[in-house]
């Protein structure tokens, strides 16, 4: 299954599509760091700067060949060259993520209308190449209807997809990838399109509506939706994903180990076995005093069953309003406050006050992760999820786990970056937030290769009727 990936990001996409029997026949990527960590485990070792500077430095024909190009999808799409080889080479499949939210089919004729280029940029790509199958990804929220108006983004850009020659019958699907194996509620939305004549010879339909996955059993599936992988009650939690990531001190070899051998195990997913004994990218990071006694009280007031909201309400509170913002959240039986390890946070109501005052803070979308659920949708920012029991965040291999990503794979780049230059850099936990999980990905192109080859063995002569008819 030769497939192109658009905007791929780190590789979260290819790394599934890879498992599912893909091959890559290029990527693109205008983020150098994320390109870097895509190119070291999908194509070519980049841990050497040096080696990697070298590789920016080439021009784009030998980037192309190579697998890998580090710029804007437009400079591709201006080489008629390298867009009339694309097209010889049969594409079977085109994946990508385009920035899709602001999308309108009205856009294409307001060309100072910044928040359609990408995408349009996308559907060029499939008009000059007429890849067999094409899957656009992007987040929940772009269905959202525009103001006064019946339409979305989604719809849109569904609609837009299905004109763009040769023709497309699309899906709209959305996603979750706790529903393909994932340890991680994350939805999200991706329109899955075969081209018109395949999908005419093999007889398939599409739902009118957007589909949502779930959890087994399921009924009736429409043909080009992803079979979801998992019932409920064989859902990955965020203890199947990171218990042995613990203080050595904490944890022993008794914990699950069906999602672990997934992750340890680099031939799965097509990977280079990890010589190193250390876990790459498992940095913890350094917190101040005042923040590690804050997660604490995270901690315990999620043991408890305490909204942890209250710290929000108690340091927006004038004083002689605070206690009455505690005593109303916290019953009294529930003192001497504990952390998850038996640590005591504050034996009584005064105790937690003193505390409270001492931690205000700014910051209120810290949460912490339950160890018997599924996480919360992994993000860019590693400060939004404290550990469920240790008094931290998450490293970027912990949350990697969450996502689906193998041990085996290593994200390059520096950690963290200013909020300054989020905009011009894509450290490894904006790398990691950004990425379609490899579980959602595997179950994707494995849908999609499916349908591929029923198209394959189909009979000639069946296939001269359907084209008959139309």
């Amino acid at each position: 299954m030769r497939y192109v990936d658009l905007f791929s990001g780190c590789g979260g996409l290819s790394l599934g599509i890879e498992r599912a029997g893909g091959r890559l026949e290029m990527a693109v990527e205008k983020s150098e760091m994320a390109a870097r960590t895509f190119a070291h485990n999908l194509i070519f070792d980049a841990e050497d700067p040096r080696g990697w500077d070298d590789y920016l430095s080439k021009p784009l024909n030998y980037q192309s060949q190579h697998g890998l190009v580090v710029n804007e999808l437009a400079v591709v799409l201006e080489d008629e060259n390298l867009m009339s080889d694309l097209k010889d080479r049969e594409l079977d499949l085109v994946v990508g993520g385009p920035p899709c939210q602001g999308f309108s089919l009205a856009g294409r004729r307001n060309p100072n209308d910044t928040r359609n280029e990408l995408p349009w940029q996308y559907l060029d790509f499939i008009q000059q190449t007429a890849p067999a199958a094409v899957v656009i990804e992007n987040v929940v929220g772009m269905d959202r209807k525009f103001p006064n108006s019946d339409s979305s983004p989604f719809n849109d850009l569904c609609t837009a997809l299905e004109a763009t020659p040769p023709g497309y019958l699309v899906q709209k699907v959305n996603v979750n990838a706790m529903h393909y194996g994932a340890p991680q509620h994350r939805p999200r939305l991706m329109l899955i399109a075969m081209r018109n004549d395949i999908a005419s010879d093999l007889g398939l339909t599409v739902s009118s509506d957007t589909w949502n996955s779930a959890f087994l059993p399921l009924t009736e599936i429409p043909d080009l939706v992803p079979r979801p992988t998992v019932s409920f009650e064989e859902r990955r939690t965020v203890r199947d994903a990171i218990w042995d990531l613990q203080d050595a001190e904490v944890h022993n070899s008794d914990g699950p180990q069906t999602y672990l051998e997934e992750m340890t195990d680099a031939t799965r997913w097509g990977l280079k076995p990890v010589s190193s004994t250390e876990k790459a990218n498992h940095v913890l990071r350094k917190h101040r005093v005042s923040t590690i006694e804050r997660f604490a009280i995270y901690q315990s007031f999620a043991s408890h069953g305490v909204d942890n909201r209250v710290i929000h309400r108690y340091s927006s509170a004038d004083p002689s309003g605070a206690r009455q913002v505690v005593q109303a959240a916290v019953h009294p039986s529930l003192y001497p406050i504990k952390t998850p390890s038996g640590n005591v946070v504050a034996a009584t109501e005064d105790d937690l006050l003193s505390l409270l005052n001492r931690l205000r803070t700014k910051k209120h979308s810290q949460r912490v992760l339950r160890w018997d659920e599924p996480a919360r949708t992994v993000v860019t920012l590693p400060d939004d999820y404290v550990h469920p029991s240790e008094a931290r965040v998450l490293t970027v291999r912990e949350l990697a786990r969450l996502q689906g990503f193998p041990d085996a794979f290593t994200f390059l780049g520096k950690e963290t970056t200013g909020a300054l230059r989020r905009r011009l850099e894509v450290p490894q936990y904006s790398q990691v937030g950004n990425a379609v999980s490899p579980w959602l990905a595997y179950a994707v192109g494995t849908r999609i290769s499916e349908v591929l080859s029923m198209s394959r063995r189909m009979p000639k002569s069946l296939c001269d009727q359907a084209a008959a008819k139309r």
